[in-house]
């Protein structure tokens, strides 16, 4: 039951696949979530994506479209004695032949008792289980569960998505007039991909004022765009800046360029990745462990995601800022590449072939060399046209 203070993205959910905005890959034509309604198929599913991209929304649709009983619980707030109600209504409904469709919010909140609870009822197909979650399922959900479920990844909105629920919302509260361009693509920019973001800051924009502007838009939403575009010419100074800052170990310069990328939304990963080339070009050979960590900082980052793998990016970038330098290994490097493309057809010299045959030993091929340690061949390694 809607009222007028029910919240402006509660009442703009959609009902029905077609009427969703953003997640192409999963509900376009002959796409997986599409099929599994045409073809009337429930399966277990896991939505795992950032917050305001539709995980309840398309659960909720597909329990409408399966025609099947819809339970909802909060893994923040269900206790066991909700989990078991659940399973007793799905076993009055199975009797009536009716399925259960059991959507979980914040799966991975669950521990392992309560995610093992589930697994018998899933198995028997009494419940259909849709979990959402916005961290890496492969670390928070068990894998007897994950193993009889399907993971869907659900993207972030686009700017360009953002702004058409914009308009749908200002359509249907007959306000199409009310908001500037700049203001909504402002209220886009702010969003960060989620849809409920930008819907709440538009109904408190529209309450302040009738005519909303960017600064009625800023006054709402108490916060302002960083002068950063991902893939403008911003996102190339900010990164060549912090790489900068950390070849010239200037930790504290290091660290604000890359709290101005993280606070801009920058990807992480791309940002640990600068650093894993980093590890290698710029410090290398005085220090060899920082590879391992600029690595395992990306595996980390990919683990565990922000905010909490900021712990890890502020690490990395600090104690690479403080390493010493070397281009030794960036140097040799570009030696060898261009000595290769100078003489790229060079024949490698008959001592250092393999001879697995007689008539390649007589032919000289392996001639004197010897597996030692450290072994130095009177004729060395190079090619006679190089050397």
């Amino acid at each position: 039951m809607q009222s007028l203070h029910t919240p402006l993205a509660e009442r703009l959910r959609p009902q029905k696949l077609q009427d969703v905005i953003g997640q192409d890959h999963l509900i376009g034509p002959d796409k997986i979530l599409t099929r599994l309604v045409k073809q009337q198929t429930p399966a277990n599913l896991i939505f795992w994506g950032p917050p305001g991209t539709g995980k309840t929304t398309l659960a909720r649709i597909l329990a409408q479209a399966f025609k099947a009983d819809f339970t909802e619980l909060s893994a923040v707030t269900a206790s066991k004695k909700d989990i078991e109600q659940v399973i007793t209504r799905a076993r009055q409904n199975w009797n009536l032949k009716t399925r259960t469709l059991l959507f979980v919010d914040e799966i991975h909140r669950f521990n392992k008792a309560q995610q093992d609870a589930f697994l018998p009822h899933v198995e028997s197909g009494l419940i259909t289980l849709i979990g959402a979650t916005t961290e890496n399922p492969s670390f928070e959900v068990i894998n007897p569960l994950l193993s009889r479920s399907r993971v869907l990844v659900l993207k972030p909105l686009t700017k360009d998505e953002i702004i058409l629920v914009l308009k749908r919302a200002l359509l249907k509260l007959k306000k199409t007039k009310s908001v500037t361009p700049k203001a909504l693509d402002y209220l886009a920019e702010l969003s960060g991909g989620d849809a409920r973001v930008a819907l709440g800051n538009l109904e408190l924009a529209l309450s302040f004022d009738e005519k909303v502007t960017t600064e009625i838009v800023k006054t709402a939403a108490q916060k302002s765009i960083p002068g950063y575009d991902k893939k403008g010419d911003m996102h190339y100074d900010v990164i060549s800046a912090f790489i900068k800052s950390m070849r010239g170990s200037d930790v504290r310069a290091t660290l604000y360029y890359l709290s101005r990328m993280i606070d801009a939304g920058e990807d992480p990963k791309f940002i640990a990745r600068r650093m894993v080339v980093f590890a290698s070009e710029d410090i290398g050979l005085a220090g060899n462990g920082a590879l391992s960590l600029a690595v395992a900082t990306f595996q980390a980052v990919e683990r565990v995601g922000l905010p909490e793998a900021n712990y890890n990016l502020y690490h990395c970038a600090t104690a690479l800022a403080r390493s010493e330098k070397s281009r030794e290994v960036t140097d040799l490097m570009n030696d060898a590449k261009n000595l290769a493309k100078t003489y790229p057809n060079s024949a490698v010299p008959l001592h250092l072939r393999n001879a697995p045959t007689k008539l390649m030993k007589d032919l000289g091929y392996g001639k004197d060399y010897h597996w030692k340690p450290g072994f130095k061949h009177k004729k060395g390694f190079l090619p006679d046209d190089i050397k």
